[in-house]
């Protein structure tokens, strides 16, 4: 599309718009960021419909960026779709580097557009790749006009949500590219590379990440925390969504997510690799509510019948044993462990991450070979003792991770079956995070005994 066709459509909508904005000098609400897991699918009609509920209600106007996608003409068209048919009247804005065509850097600073975009109630984030978001909306770390319009969405009580790569970038640090978290835990954490600037959206207390239980991204979150004096993190799981309105969090959608508190915690630089003591982690499931402020959580109606208090005398655990898992940054393993934990007699339960397949010597492993030095590598030859022949692909493939979760002050949960699973909230678990040494080979098959 010819940038003029295109500026002359922004121009004459915006003067309606501006006009609109003038006349309406009524008392708004605080705005709200939607912070979405990824992976949303479009009959999650919770997730589709409270975003145009929290936008106005029906007939409330979205802008939708797919300015991270790959191919964004297809994603934005999807988006408005899916969002039209829960009562909005979406439009996408082409302004994406790989939408072909159009100015796209022309466009991000055309008064037009910002002011088409500020008269919006609502603007949407699609997936793909974040830091195409920032390198187009903020380059160089200069606001554009039309991201400076985004937050007057904001300002104005309206709403901004994002899924997958739309989420990471509503804090003020993202992950650009750190697909693999346990790399994250062994100092693969550089700026530019796995980690960047975002937006900042929900200010500079909270950290969010997404597609969080599903890629075990708990290994990753806790690093770039520490690293970068996060007190809250909060994971979104797929299909979900985290609404954030100021200090208030509510989940909802098809799963939850999980909330990590560092003002207790502490570490050891002695070891010379990432460790943490004393983090604080919460599992909020769908439904329920959260205030960062006052520390509280209501749960879902459908759980407030069946509290989970581990410290009462009348305790009576469901499971008989907390288990011990070998693989802490598998598939929702997380969030399964302390379901676990809180509801058996178990005061704590240990897990492992570590590199299976570079220990069995075989390719693909962990970490990309390369690199700049950190603290980690620097104890290479300590941690790295009596190693077997290395990897290829993991620069520590000998280091693991041992994480012990266990019980503390105000560990305590909630438990629902009304929903057709066995669904927890979980409060107050607390984790240590220890580096440890494996054995290299991991394991040797048995061999048959001489003969007498």
């Amino acid at each position: 599309m010819p940038l003029n066709r295109v500026l002359i459509g922004f121009a004459l909508a915006a003067t309606v718009s501006n006009a609109a904005l003038a006349q309406d000098t009524a008392p708004r609400k605080p705005g709200v960021v939607v912070a979405i897991g990824g992976a949303l699918k479009v009959d999650n009609a919770p997730v589709w419909s409270r975003l145009v509920q929290e936008a106005g209600g029906p007939g409330a106007k979205f802008a939708v960026l797919a300015t991270a996608s790959d191919n964004p003409e297809r994603s934005g068209a999807r988006t408005a779709q899916a969002l039209n048919q829960a009562g909005a009247v979406a439009e996408v804005i082409p302004l994406s580097p790989k939408w072909k065509g159009v100015d796209w850097q022309a466009l991000r600073d055309e008064p037009a557009l910002a002011a088409k975009v500020a008269g919006m109630q609502g603007v949407f984030f699609t997936g793909g790749a974040q830091e195409l978001i920032t390198s187009t909306l903020q380059p160089g770390g200069r606001p554009t006009a039309v991201l400076q319009a985004v937050r007057q969405v904001l300002a104005q009580g309206g709403v901004v949500a994002g899924t997958s790569a739309g989420a990471a970038i509503m804090s003020e640090w993202m992950f650009r590219d750190a697909q693999d978290a346990l790399s994250v835990l062994k100092g693969r954490l550089r700026e530019g590379l796995e980690i960047d600037r975002g937006l900042g959206f929900v200010g500079p207390d909270l950290f969010i990440d997404q597609h969080f239980l599903k890629r075990g991204r708990i290994g990753r979150i806790v690093p770039v925390m520490q690293a970068k004096g996060y007190r809250w993190g909060l994971g979104v799981e797929e299909n979900s969504a985290a609404l954030i309105r100021g200090t208030h969090i509510e989940v909802i959608g098809a799963r939850g997510a999980l909330l990590v508190d560092l003002s207790q915690a502490r570490h050891n630089p002695k070891l010379g690799a990432f460790n943490v003591q004393g983090a604080q982690l919460s599992f909020l499931d769908r439904g329920d509510r959260h205030d960062l402020a006052t520390g509280v959580t209501t749960p879902a109606a459908d759980k407030r019948t069946g509290p989970i208090d581990p410290s009462s005398p009348q305790f009576k655990p469901f499971f008989q044993r907390a288990s011990f898992y070998p693989d802490m940054l598998g598939d929702n393993t997380i969030a399964n462990a302390m379901a676990q934990l809180v509801d058996s007699p178990d005061a704590e339960l240990r897990g492992l991450a570590f590199n299976g397949r570079a220990l069995l010597g075989l390719r693909g492993g962990a970490a990309a070979q390369g690199g700049s030095a950190t603290e980690i590598e620097r104890t290479e030859g300590r941690l790295g003792a009596d190693r077997g022949s290395p990897s290829v692909d993991d620069f520590l493939p000998d280091l693991g991770f041992e994480f012990r979760l266990y019980k503390g002050p105000g560990t305590f949960g909630y438990f629902t079956g009304a929903w057709g699973g066995e669904d927890y909230t979980v409060l107050r678990v607390y984790m240590d995070i220890t580096p440890v040494r494996l054995r290299n080979p991991l394991y040797q098959p048995l061999t048959a005994a001489p003969a007498p």
